[in-house]
């Protein structure tokens, strides 16, 4: 006997434990027509600003119907709910839902059916969401549940999509915010590194000068390149000749004391080295016996 109810206890625990959670989980949603009926029912009498009614009628419709009926839900989100309408738009739904059409051919009504929900307008009904799609609706869902963490849920539907929109509109300012401001410089730098024109030769020797001066000997070194080239090829050799930095200094008849100048001006220019003082002003001394020579005719 002392056995038997040895072995009768985890028995028993075990059913008030299946017991217990059984009674624990929540009902099963109800079925489409049933959902209706209550959402239905609950707004009988409803009216005024009281928002209680359609809180609970747009509770139990969502959870039987899901998103089906736009117009009904939009009906009880709106303050205050529009009762009048979305009593009559159940109602005509129930009549629809207890006596369904019916058709002395099933096999034809399906088959018609069958051809209208294949033509292409329907495509987007048959495609699963896309990424981007899913990735909308998880933020639009984190947001809505942080929100409804924070205010609660009494606010309504409309509350909670405008603080959805104002969100949404925050992060995109941000976002736009921060790719402005790393792009300023690079957008300002492009600008000021257009084509300006002809320039005489004796402008881009005072610019080495100033860029030297502040520190920026990439700039300067190209700055001399410009204007021993705008010395050799003319005034438009730098913006508008079809013809590279070498190709020009090879019309000189001291091209090889040139390199000085050429390959630092080339290691910065295409390799993205640094030039140091040194170098440069060794290419400064090469550039400086152009300086006093009278610019070419350009070709």
């Amino acid at each position: 006997m002392t056995r038997a109810l040895v072995a009768a206890v985890p028995a028993l625990a075990l059913l008030l434990l299946v017991h217990v959670n059984a009674a624990a989980d929540p009902p099963p949603p109800p079925i489409y027509a049933d959902a209706v009926q209550q959402a239905y029912d609950i707004l009988q009498g409803a009216s005024g600003s009281d928002t209680a009614p359609a809180t609970a009628a747009l509770r139990v419709l969502v959870a039987g119907t899901g998103p089906s009926q736009p117009e009904v839900i939009a009906d009880l989100r709106a303050r205050p709910p529009l009762y009048d309408d979305a009593r009559n738009r159940l109602a005509a739904l129930l009549k629809e839902l207890l006596e369904p059409v019916r058709t002395s051919d099933p096999d034809l009504a399906r088959q018609r059916l069958h051809d209208v929900m294949s033509q292409s307008r329907y495509d987007a009904l048959h495609r699963p969401p896309s990424p981007l799609d899913r990735f909308v609706q998880w933020v639009q869902d984190r947001i809505r549940a942080l929100l409804r963490l924070l205010f609660g849920s009494s606010g309504g539907g409309q509350q909670l999509d405008w603080w959805y929109y104002l969100a949404g509109i925050a992060v995109v300012t941000a976002v736009a915010f921060v790719l402005f401001r790393a792009s300023r410089g690079r957008f300002t730098a492009s600008v000021g590194a257009g084509p300006q024109g002809p320039r005489p030769a004796s402008d881009y020797f005072a610019e080495a000068d100033r860029l030297s001066a502040a520190g920026d000997r990439v700039g300067a070194i190209r700055a001399l390149c410009a204007g021993v080239a705008a010395t050799l090829a003319g005034e438009r050799s730098w913006e508008g000749s079809p013809l590279t930095v070498r190709e020009i200094f090879q019309r000189a008849a001291d091209y090889n004391s040139l390199r000085v100048l050429l390959l630092p001006f080339e290691a910065a220019v295409y390799g993205g080295r640094g030039v140091d003082e040194a170098t440069y002003r060794k290419a400064e001394q090469v550039a400086a016996t152009y300086r006093a020579k009278p610019a070419q005719a350009a070709a």
